[in-house]
C-alpha cells in the first residue's frame, strides 16, 4: 500500500544528505556538512588520543516494543535495511534484561544499545559498554522506582541554586519541574536530544570523568540559555524554553560545546556530586516517609 511505498522511497534516499551513521539531515545538512569539514581534524587527533590511551589503559569502566520507535530517522534501523541493526539492538537488549533481572528492560536503554551499535558494529561490546554504563557509572538510573535518577534531579537543582541562582529561583515556582524538562536528557544519557557527534564527545568524558559530566552539559545548557529561562512567563514557556535549547549551532558545534562544558559551569567534582547526592536522598526518603 501507500505505507510500504513510502517506507521504500525512505530506504533509497539520496546519500548526500545521510550522515556517516546513517541519520537523515535534510533540514540541517548544509550546515552539517560545514561542521564537518572543519571538524575532521579534530576528530583524527580525539581519535589518535583515545587510541594511545586504551593502549596505556586497556580497561574501561565498564520491553522490547520499543525496537520500531528506535531511530526511525536512521535508515540502519530499519527493518527492510541490509544489514538492518534491529536484529543486533534485540539481542544486546535481551542479553542485558537476562543479565541484569534487577532492572530488565526499561524506556530509554534502546536509544543508549542503539547508539553503542551504531558506534562499536559489534553486540558484545555494545553489551558490556552499556552494562559500564546502567550498572556501574549510573546505578539506580533505570531500576523500577529509578530512586538514583530522581536524586540526580533534585541534585541538579541544587546546582542551579547555586551555579544560576535566577533560574533556581524561577523552576522553584514550578514543583516537579526538573523531572518534566530534564529526565530525557539523563535517562537518555542525551541521546535523540542533542546532535550526535555531540552526544559521541559527552560520552567520551563520561566514560573518562563519570557521571558528573551529565550535570556539567545540563548546568552549560541552562547557564547559556538564562536569558530565554527567565522571561518565561509560565509552566508551559520553561517547557518550550528547554525543549528548544539543545538545538542550533551552539550544541551542533560539538568541539566548542564540549570546552563550554568544562569552563563555563566551574568548579564541579565527584565529591561535590556524591555529597549532593547523599543530601538529596535523605530529603527524598524524610518527604516520602512524612506522606506515608
Amino acid at each position: 500500500g501507500v505505507r510500504a511505498e513510502r517506507r521504500r522511497a525512505g530506504e533509497h534516499r539520496d546519500p548526500a544528505v545521510v550522515d556517516p551513521y546513517g541519520f537523515e539531515r535534510r533540514h540541517d545538512f548544509d550546515s552539517y556538512q560545514e561542521m564537518m569539514d572543519e571538524y575532521a581534524a579534530v576528530l583524527a587527533r580525539r581519535s589518535a588520543r583515545w587510541s594511545k590511551l586504551l593502549q596505556e589503559r586497556p580497561h574501561v569502566e565498564k520491553n522490547v516494543t520499543d525496537m520500531h520507535r528506535t531511530f526511525p530517522d536512521n535508515i540502519l534501523f530499519r527493518s527492510r535495511a541490509e544489514p538492518s541493526l534491529q536484529r543486533a539492538l534485540f539481542n544486546v537488549l535481551l542479553a542485558y534484561g537476562h543479565h541484569n533481572k534487577a532492572v530488565g528492560y526499561c524506556q530509554g536503554m534502546n536509544f543508549i544499545a542503539g547508539y553503542l551499535i551504531i558506534i562499536t558494529k559489534d553486540e558484545e561490546k555494545s553489551f558490556w559498554l552499556m552494562d559500564a554504563l546502567l550498572a556501574k557509572m549510573l546505578p539506580d538510573y533505570y531500576s523500577p522506582a529509578m530512586p538514583g535518577l530522581k536524586t540526580d534531579l533534585e541534585v541538579l537543582g541544587e546546582l542551579v541554586k547555586a551555579k544560576a541562582p535566577a533560574v533556581g529561583q524561577l523552576m522553584a515556582q514550578y514543583p516537579g519541574i526538573w523531572s518534566l524538562v530534564v529526565s530525557p536528557w539523563f535517562i537518555c544519557l542525551y541521546v535523540d536530544v542533542l546532535p550526535i557527534e555531540t552526544v559521541l564527545r559527552v560520552w567520551d568524558c563520561l566514560f573518562y570523568e563519570g557521571s558528573k559530566v551529565l550535570f556539567r552539559v545540563a548546568l552549560t545548557l541552562i547557564i547559556h540559555h538564562q536569558p530565554q529561562i527567565l522571561r518565561a512567563r509560565s509552566l508551559l514557556d520553561v517547557y518550550e524554553c528547554f525543549k528548544q535549547m539543545t538545538c542550533g549551532a551552539f550544541t551542533l558545534d560539538c568541539h566548542s560545546f564540549i570546552q563550554k562544558i568544562f569552563r563555563e559551569p566551574g568548579s564541579l567534582s565527584m565529591t561535590t556530586v556524591n555529597k549532593l547526592r547523599v543530601k538529596c536522598r535523605q530529603r527524598m526518603l524524610e518527604d516520602e516517609s512524612g506522606q506515608s
